[in-house]
C-alpha cells in the first residue's frame, strides 16, 4: 500500500470507530431531525418562511459530521451545497423568487440528512468492512470526508 493509502485507511477506520463510539447521539440526532423533517419540507410547498428553519438542523448535522474526524476537511462539494443553503435570512421578497430562494435550503439539509442515516446505519460496521468492496453507503462516506 502507498503512503497516502496507507493514511487513508488509518483515517477511515478512525471513521468507524467514532462513528461506533458516537452511535447514540447520532441515532438521537437523527431521530430529532427526522421529526422536523416533515414539517420543514411542509414549509417550502406552503411557502411559508419557516422552511429557513431547516438551515439550523443542517448546521447541527455538519457540526457532528465535523467532530467525528475533526482533523479532516469535509468534501468540497458537500461543503458548497451547505454554504448555499445555510445562512439565509427571509426577506419578504423571497416570496417571488421561492425557489431560488428556499430550494437549496432544503437541498442542503437533504444531503446532510443522507449522510446522517448513513452514519447511523453504518456506527457498527468492523474495520474490516474496508478491505475488499465497500457498499455505497460507506464509499459516500469516505467521500464526505475524503477518504475515497
Amino acid at each position: 500500500m502507498k503512503p497516502e493509502e496507507t493514511e487513508r485507511f488509518k483515517n477511515a477506520a478512525k471513521l468507524l470507530r467514532n462513528l461506533k463510539e458516537n452511535r447514540s447521539q447520532l441515532k438521537q440526532l437523527l431521530d430529532s431531525i427526522s421529526a422536523l423533517e416533515e414539517d420543514g419540507v411542509y414549509r417550502f410547498y406552503h411557502q411559508s418562511f419557516k422552511v429557513y428553519r431547516l438551515q439550523d438542523d443542517t448546521e447541527k448535522m455538519v457540526s457532528a459530521f465535523r467532530g467525528l474526524l475533526p482533523d479532516r476537511e469535509l468534501n468540497e462539494w458537500f461543503l458548497k451545497l451547505v454554504k448555499e443553503g445555510t445562512g439565509k435570512q427571509f426577506v419578504l421578497k423571497d416570496n417571488n423568487r421561492w425557489l431560488e430562494a428556499t430550494r437549496p435550503i432544503v437541498e442542503a439539509f437533504f444531503h446532510a440528512k443522507y449522510f446522517l442515516e448513513i452514519m447511523a446505519r453504518h456506527s457498527d460496521l468492523p474495520e474490516s468492512s474496508l478491505s475488499g468492496p465497500l457498499d455505497s453507503g460507506l464509499a459516500a462516506l469516505l467521500y464526505l470526508y475524503n477518504l475515497r
